[in-house]
């Protein structure tokens, strides 16, 4: 999984700061997600922080699995 948090959206709840403190922080008065963890596993807690936002302003997709390399 891929996590975004669009700071044109984001009005600071920091409900996902609070959810997910491992992986959002919050700066400024936004909601950021913590460097590193851009790209993170389905964690229940990362989830549940995008579907509570009270402005959506957290995106989640899921990264494709690499191509397989070819073999002779």
């Amino acid at each position: 999984m891929k996590v975004f948090v669009d700071r044109d959206l984001c009005y600071g709840s920091a409900e996902c700061a609070h959810r997910a403190p491992a992986v959002f922080d919050f700066v400024d008065g936004f909601g950021v997600v913590r460097p590193g963890h851009e790209e993170t596993g389905e964690d229940p807690s990362i989830l549940e922080a995008a579907e509570k936002c009270p402005s959506q302003a957290i995106s989640i997709t899921s990264t494709p699995p690499a191509p397989a390399p070819d073999q002779p």
